[in-house]
């Protein structure tokens, strides 16, 4: 099959991440796959140039133009399957397919936020979706919110895949050792942006008994966002850290490529978010066996049951200290052994072999609209 990937850019988001490693898995079994974008953000594109999965950046800054060159593009490009993510994509791909198309167009619905619900914008988007053969969704909580936007989808047409994890990067090192150097150590990766709740964890870190701060340390990979409805929020987590001399329990460090190195040598992953579609970054490390200390959003309540003392309510500090609490006292032990069931549910999971396959199955298969 001739398979076009379409999304923004290639940035480091957990989107394009997705994209990536299924437009790799589809190229490992013989399909022909290439990218369009609209943005030069080159993150991800060496994995594709290793792969040699040609890139098509079409950069046009007038919306209108952008909208009828990559219409054009999809037309004239005689593809079997259109695979789209992200609300912009997704629309121009099903603009596209009018008044009437020969590929088959599968769009991926990848984020949870409630926002969706208030916006006129965003839900006129999810309208569009009647025009798809299948709308794809990483978790059930986000496909909740996608029904409620368009109540005339049809749940036939509508499937939840999860993320999939390259189970060869992603497993459990035999170099670790828990506890290294007395500290608990914590990683989180993701921007620093409002949703990411940097200040629900700061806030909790500044009621959190100083003994117990004394012996944590987290290591946050991301880069903080600019926007400005997130700046303020976002300076404000920064001004605390300073003035109650946290610079030493929760450490600031930028987007790193081989984040699955950095996770097999932690002792936990943690995720604070207000919502999310649902994380690759969790996904990576239940694969390596990692305990999971995060929020209760998305489906991770449901994938977590047998830890609930380990989730919490992102609005409230409290919930988020009595969990890091949770996870500090932890045995060596009990960590171990919360991160292999942890592995196991995300081999039940995750697996690539298994989330390719259900992809292939919408390409061949598709659903008449």
């Amino acid at each position: 099959m001739k398979i076009l990937c379409v999304i923004d850019s290639l940035c480091s988001g957990g989107a394009q991440r997705q994209m990536v490693e299924l437009a790799m898995g589809f190229d490992g079994k013989g399909h022909s796959v290439s990218f369009l974008t609209y943005h030069s953000i080159p993150f991800y594109n060496h994995f594709l140039e290793k792969a040699s999965i040609p890139v098509v950046c079409i950069e046009e800054h007038n919306y209108l133009r952008r909208l009828l060159k990559m219409r054009r593009y999809i037309r004239h490009g005689k593809f079997d399957v259109v695979l789209s993510f992200l609300e912009a994509p997704n629309f121009i791909c099903e603009i596209a397919g009018l008044p009437f198309r020969k590929w088959k167009l599968i769009v991926g619905e990848r984020s949870a936020n409630p926002v969706i619900l208030k916006s006129l914008k965003l839900r006129v988007y999810r309208w569009f979706h009647l025009l798809s053969d299948y709308v794809v969704a990483n978790s059930e909580a986000n496909l909740r919110l996608v029904y409620k936007a368009n109540p005339l989808l049809k749940k036939s047409k509508c499937r939840v895949i999860y993320n999939l994890v390259d189970f060869e990067r992603n497993q459990p090192s035999p170099l670790y050792q828990p506890r290294k150097e007395g500290l608990t150590q914590m990683i989180i990766a993701g921007r620093q942006a409002y949703p990411k709740n940097l200040i629900g964890l700061v806030n909790a870190l500044i009621i959190l008994d100083q003994k117990e701060r004394d012996g944590l340390n987290i290591q946050w990979y991301g880069d903080r966002e600019k926007q400005p409805d997130t700046m303020n929020t976002i300076e404000e987590a920064h001004q605390k850290i300073r003035a109650h001399k946290l610079e030493k329990t929760i450490e600031f460090l930028p987007v790193s490529r081989q984040i699955e190195e950095k996770i097999k040598l932690a002792d936990v992953v943690g995720l604070f978010s207000i919502y999310e579609g649902f994380p690759n970054f969790i996904c990576e490390g239940m694969a390596c066996a990692k305990p999971v200390v995060c929020s209760d959003v998305s489906d991770l309540g449901k994938l977590l049951s047998h830890c609930p003392n380990m989730l919490c309510d992102p609005h409230d500090s409290y919930s988020i200290r009595n969990v890091l609490q949770t996870m500090i006292r932890l045995s060596n032990k009990e960590l171990l052994e919360m991160g292999l069931k942890n592995e196991q549910v995300a081999h039940e999971h995750f697996s690539k072999e298994a989330v390719l396959s259900q992809y292939l199955r919408l390409f061949k298969h598709p659903q008449g609209r």
